[in-house]
């Protein structure tokens, strides 16, 4: 079962045999379509390359990128989490409902992280208990968390934040080089996942869950006590966007976190995971947030307008998907 994973994704098990299979691996397709990115922006802006103008458009995109690594898992697993966006919503109003209360920065970051815990289980336990498809289960609790923010909060902000748990998100955790807090976790949890999943016993598990959960199951597997901890894991880290995101900005409205859950699936689709679950790496998540953070970084730089912006990255999500198999197809390999 394992044997599935290698294909034109991800070959982590032995090197490839030939140059085709480097050039058409789809790291090596990221990792090309990244320096176009760069020469692309450095070639049409003198402020690209400066290093606190990276650092700070990292912002943009570092909470999106940590809650991709558990998505990553999720839909390695052939599950999806759509809920997230919601979460970072509901999990912001007990931030600042604990803000309004005078609570300091120890407890903000952490009511986050539990009540984004909290909410994963919810997701995880109907998800295995009730058999119904993870699609269907995390579109309502997206309309529940989402409605609880709405409802609570209604057309007002909350903003009585100390000015410690402000700094989390809007100061460098490094200052050489300048390195944003939300960048540095990310860095650091990429490590950790890519540990996990390509180097442990359960990461293998994973993937023979992706390629077939009934074999998978059959031969000892534990599959829903496994999709349970990744539910509750994209809950945890949602609740760290959360976070992240509320010190950043210095306020919570109930449309925080707004369509986060469709971006989030886009860097983890481009990172080369199949939505029909059992191929993927954090390799090429990585490299997907890097290629869409500094493509959006640079057409910034440009004043290309948002709605612009997003359709050409739907383009360029599009064209890295469909380019190797129409070279493959062009050089007479099977799919």
């Amino acid at each position: 079962m394992i044997d599935k994973t290698e294909t034109r994704y991800h070959v982590l098990d032995r090197p490839p045999r030939r140059i085709s299979d480097i050039i058409l691996r789809w790291e090596t397709i990221l990792i090309l379509l990244l320096g176009a990115v760069i020469l692309f922006n450095t070639a049409i802006s003198p402020y690209f390359l400066d290093l606190y103008n990276l650092a700070d458009a990292t912002y943009n995109f570092s909470e999106k990128a940590i809650m991709a690594l558990p998505m990553a898992l999720l839909i390695l697993v052939r599950e999806i989490d759509l809920s997230v966006g919601a979460i970072i919503a509901v999990a912001a109003l007990a931030i600042g409902t604990m803000g309004d209360l005078g609570f300091g920065t120890t407890v903000l970051f952490a009511t986050g992280l539990v009540v984004g815990l909290l909410c994963g289980m919810v997701n995880g336990a109907l998800v295995t208990r009730t058999g119904v498809p993870s699609i269907v289960i995390t579109i309502g609790t997206m309309s529940l968390f989402r409605g609880i923010a709405q409802v609570t909060v209604g057309d007002q902000a909350l903003t009585n934040y100390p000015q410690g748990f402000l700094d989390l998100g809007q100061s460098y955790a490094i200052n050489m080089p300048p390195t944003p807090l939300s960048f540095l976790i990310f860095i650091v949890m990429a490590i950790l996942f890519g540990l996990f999943l390509h180097g442990t016993a359960t990461g293998r598990r994973l993937f023979a869950i992706g390629a077939n959960p009934v074999a998978a199951k059959f031969s000892g597997i534990r599959v829903d006590r496994l999709r349970f901890a990744l539910f509750t894991l994209s809950g945890l880290f949602a609740g760290l966007g959360a976070s992240l995101l509320v010190a950043r900005i210095g306020v919570m409205r109930p449309n925080i976190g707004l369509g986060w859950e469709l971006d989030i699936i886009t860097m983890v689709i481009l990172g080369g995971v199949s939505i029909a679950g059992g191929i993927g790496s954090i390799p090429g998540v990585v490299l997907s947030v890097f290629v869409l953070g500094l493509a959006t970084f640079g057409l910034s730089l440009m004043n290309v307008p948002g709605i612009v912006i997003n359709v050409l990255i739907g383009l360029l999500l599009v064209i890295t998907i469909a380019a190797p198999i129409i070279v493959r197809r062009l050089m007479h390999k099977p799919l």
